[in-house]
């Protein structure tokens, strides 16, 4: 029986990069990213016989970022992704497949005396998502969201849902709804990027927390599909939208044994288990999404 090399690629991952642009001495913005790059090409060499002379070392990628990241002004992360992508792909003649995942994390000013403060920030909620994939198939960029929680107090229901000998849950026509939001949308393929990455990012999000806060739920995946389909019906140029959504659960307490009434006031709140709703709202026209597209 014959053994045989399968799909294979390697890379730099998890490169933490902070860009200050100083506007002037004191008036600064500051980008903080995590980049990871894999590469995949004519590499059989290495692995068969360790022959390295094809293989571009993960620290060169490393060095490559923080080259790149002297940019400016540093480009939205998508167009950055796409310029480490481009750049490994048309330097290095083994490498035919690129691929970048990029995390933005986002950081807002702390307000001084007088207004924001110019050079001091607090972390803020939630983190951005791009992923760029540059290959012979062509390219293709997705952008997205994660850990960002949201929750409603009301409109949210759950009932009529399939039974068995072992369902105790009981219906309900009002519960909380809360969960944490990972979502990403994958641009077409076919040059109808957007003219403004960033203007795209703050479009979707707003659309998707919008639908949530907006949509009467009878589920949560009820509600997952309208956020989807929210999105591309605003954003002509994305293909498909995945969701994931963890259902964190909060549970009426029963105050009675302490003589107590609990009309919805007060709840435990459970972190697992956990209900983990899923799924993906596409586009009929749009060509399927590349194999490698770096969503996670």
């Amino acid at each position: 029986m014959a053994i045989v090399l399968g799909p294979n690629r390697y890379g730099k991952a998890e490169v933490r990069v902070a860009r200050v642009t100083r506007t002037t001495a004191t008036d600064h913005e500051l980008c903080d990213l995590d980049v990871s790059v894999s590469l995949s090409g004519d590499l059989a060499d290495t692995h068969l016989r360790g022959d390295n002379a094809r293989v571009v070392p993960t620290d060169t990628m490393r060095a490559v970022v923080y080259a790149f990241a002297q940019d400016r002004p540093l480009p939205a992360i998508e167009e950055f992704g796409l310029r480490l992508a481009r750049h490994f792909v048309d330097a290095h003649a083994s490498i035919d497949t690129a691929r970048v995942r990029l995390l933005e994390y986002p950081w807002v000013r702390i307000a001084g005396t007088h207004g924001p403060h110019p050079h001091a920030w607090t972390r803020a909620a939630g983190v951005r998502r791009a992923g760029v994939v540059r290959g012979p198939e062509g390219v293709e960029v997705c952008s997205g969201l994660a850990d960002v929680s949201v929750l409603k107090s009301t409109g949210s229901e759950f009932h009529g849902f399939s039974t068995d000998r072992y369902t105790t849950l009981a219906p309900t026509r009002d519960r909380i709804l809360a969960t944490t939001v990972r979502a990403g949308w994958r641009h077409r393929r076919d040059g109808a990027a957007p003219a403004d990455w960033d203007a795209s990012f703050r479009a979707a999000r707003d659309t998707l927390l919008r639908t949530f806060a907006e949509t009467h739920s009878l589920s949560l995946q009820q509600t997952l599909y309208t956020m989807g389909e929210a999105v591309l019906a605003e954003q002509e140029h994305l293909a498909e939208v995945r969701l994931t959504l963890p259902n964190h659960h909060h549970v009426e307490v029963d105050l009675s044994p302490f003589g107590q009434p609990n009309p919805g006031e007060v709840y435990q709140v459970t972190d697992r288990p956990y209900g983990l709703i899923e799924g993906t709202v596409r586009r009929g026209d749009a060509a399927p999404a590349l194999a490698d597209l770096p969503w996670e």
